[in-house]
C-alpha cells in the first residue's frame, strides 16, 4: 500500500558535495515523523525534493501517491507546509491574511482558522508585523492546518523561538494535530521537542539514514552503562555485539548499547571489569552518540534485525 510520504533511494549532490546518499523511509497514515541530523546533513534538501522544489539526482519521492516533481496545483492543495521563518505578509492584518488564504486555497476553512486564532488570544485586527516570532509561528501553523491538508510538512518550525515560545507553539501543534489526525513529516534541531510529539524518528548522518525507529522502540532497545577496570586500571575499549559507542571517561568507558542481552553482559563482565546498572538515554544523548565523529557509520533499528 502506498504510504502518505515515501522516499525511495534518493540521491542529491551539489557540485562535489554529496548531501543525500540513498535516502529511503516512509511516513505512515496518522504518524508524526521527525527527520533529524546535524547542520548540513540534508534535512531541508530532503523536504524540498519531496515537495518538488528540487530535483533528485537519482531515486524518487512521493507524497499522497504523487511523485514530488509531478505535483499539480490540485495535489498541493492537499499538502500543508510550514517553512523555517513562517513566511507571512507583515503589512497585512490577520483579517486580511484570512481573506488572502481563503481566496488562494479552495480547502481553507476560515471559520476554523478564526476559532483557532481566538483560542490563541489573537485579534483579527492585529497586524502581522506586530506579532511576536512565536505568535507568527502559531499563525503559520493554524493557516496550514485550516487548509484541511492530508499531510503536513514542517521545516524546523520552532527554529529561533525561545523555550517559552517553543512550548506554546508545540502545545498548539499537538492540539491541532490531535483534532485532524494527519500524517506529519518535520525536521527539528530541538530534540526535547521531538520527544514530546514524534511517533517515529529518522537520523541522518553523512547523507544516509542511520536510524529509523519509533520513540518507544528506542527507549526499549537502547541503554547506557559505565564499564571499567576492576583494579583501578582502564582497559582498552570493549568489543561486543550491539555497541554503538564507547566514550572514554576518567576511569573507564560510557557505553551506548543496542539490544543488550545476557551474552553481551557476560562478555563485558569477564576479566573482573565493572559494569553499572542500565540508564535509558534521552533522545538528545542518543543523537549525540550516533552522530559524533567516532560513532558507527550505520546502525539498524529494524525489527527484522532483532
Amino acid at each position: 500500500m502506498t504510504q502518505p510520504i515515501e522516499f525511495r533511494d534518493v540521491y542529491r549532490h551539489f557540485h562535489r558535495h554529496e548531501v543525500l546518499r540513498g535516502l529511503s523511509f516512509q511516513v505512515r497514515p496518522g504518524e508524526i515523523y521527525a527527520l533529524l541530523g546535524r547542520n548540513g546533513e540534508g534535512k531541508t534538501t530532503a523536504l524540498r525534493i519531496l515537495l518538488g522544489f528540487l530535483e533528485p539526482m537519482a531515486g524518487e519521492t512521493s507524497i499522497l501517491g504523487v511523485e514530488g516533481r509531478s505535483l499539480s496545483p490540485a495535489d498541493r492543495e492537499r499538502i500543508g507546509y510550514v517553512s523555517e521563518g513562517h513566511r507571512l505578509y507583515p503589512t497585512m492584518t490577520l483579517r486580511q491574511a484570512l481573506t488572502f488564504e481563503s481566496g488562494t486555497r479552495k480547502r481553507f476553512d476560515r471559520a476554523y482558522a478564526e476559532k483557532c486564532l481566538a483560542r490563541l488570544g489573537l485579534k483579527v485586527g492585529q497586524f502581522i508585523q506586530t506579532l511576536s516570532r512565536g505568535q507568527r509561528a502559531q499563525v503559520a501553523l493554524v493557516f496550514a492546518v485550516a487548509s484541511e491538508p492530508e499531510v503536513l510538512v514542517f521545516d524546523d518550525p520552532a527554529l529561533g523561538l525561545d523555550v517559552v515560545m517553543r512550548r506554546e507553539f508545540l502545545d498548539v501543534m499537538i492540539d491541532l494535530l490531535a483534532e485532524r489526525g494527519v500524517s506529519v513529516l518535520f525536521s527539528s534541531h530541538v530534540l526535547t521537542d521531538v520527544e514530546r510529539i514524534a511517533d517515529r524518528v529518522g537520523i541522518l548522518k553523512d547523507g544516509r539514514l542511520i536510524v529509523d525507529s519509533t520513540i518507544v522502540d528506542l527507549r526499549q532497545r537502547v541503554e547506557r552503562r559505565f564499564w571499567g577496570g576492576g583494579n583501578g586500571t582502564v582497559p582498552p575499549p570493549p568489543e561486543c555485539d550491539g555497541l554503538l559507542r564507547a566514550r572514554r571517561t576518567r576511569d573507564g568507558y560510557q557505553l551506548t548499547l543496542l539490544d543488550f542481552d545476557d551474552r553481551t553482559e557476560t562478555s563485558l563482565r569477564s576479566g573482573g571489569t565493572k559494569l553499572s546498572a542500565p540508564v535509558v538515554p534521552s533522545l538528545e544523548d542518543l543523537f549525540f552518540d550516533l552522530t559524533a565523529g567516532d560513532a558507527p557509520a550505520f546502525v539498524s533499528f529494524s525489527k527484522e534485525d532483532r
